[in-house]
């Protein structure tokens, strides 16, 4: 079961896996460098909570960035990354199919140390744009998803890739039903909830 509280990520993991709580948790492997990423936000006046069984930092009711860990690396992923100069060239896309460069991979606590004037540089501007209510502009080509799926798809590497394989109409349907939703909290329950039926490749209303 997917975590809800902060302290459990950086104690047992993300909760999405069966590695939960186990020694060989990706959270537990890569803690001191998640402490590391974690203090730089909270230190620049992030408002620290959980979304997508991640830490998500906001600021002006905005999301500005998540933290992950996988096997291989822990990472930070800036939301709304179109938005961000990248003046130092350090960002990447988050997987194969994502459609922004908006992460940057650390495999070690002393990477973290090294680039802390750039995140401490790049989550300030994200932060002005997000005071100043500015959004990256929408492609007139692009499916008009809600934004809590978008920040989902960021947060999630396997889900981005499934949602993104999925035929136009699939993804529609997703878009509608989770836009139906009057509240940010039941767009989340929803996306939650359609994960299983987006990576076996399925629509929304589809069984």
């Amino acid at each position: 079961m997917m975590i809800t509280e902060i302290e459990d990520f950086f104690t047992k993991g993300c909760g999405r896996c069966d590695r939960f709580a186990t020694p060989d948790c990706s959270a537990r492997r890569w803690a001191d460098g998640l402490n590391a990423l974690r203090e730089i936000c909270r230190d620049c006046g992030l408002v620290e909570t959980v979304k997508w069984a991640h830490p998500c930092y906001m600021h002006a009711g905005r999301n500005i960035a998540l933290l992950g860990a996988f096997r291989g690396d822990f990472r930070i992923t800036f939301l709304n990354a179109a938005l961000l100069k990248d003046s130092e060239n350090v960002l990447e896309p988050q997987g194969p199919n994502s459609r922004q460069a908006g992460t940057i991979r650390f495999t070690g606590a002393d990477a973290v140390a090294a680039m802390e004037p750039v995140l401490r540089a790049y989550l300030t501007e994200a932060m002005g744009y997000a005071q100043a209510g500015i959004r990256p502009p929408k492609k007139e080509t692009d499916l008009d998803l809600p934004d809590e799926l978008t920040e989902a798809l960021d947060a999630d590497p396997e889900l981005a890739e499934a949602f993104h394989g999925l035929t136009p109409g699939r993804q529609r349907s997703y878009a509608i039903v989770i836009s139906g939703a009057k509240t940010t909290q039941t767009r989340l329950r929803r996306i939650a909830g359609f994960r299983g039926k987006i990576l076996a490749g399925k629509g929304a209303n589809e069984r």
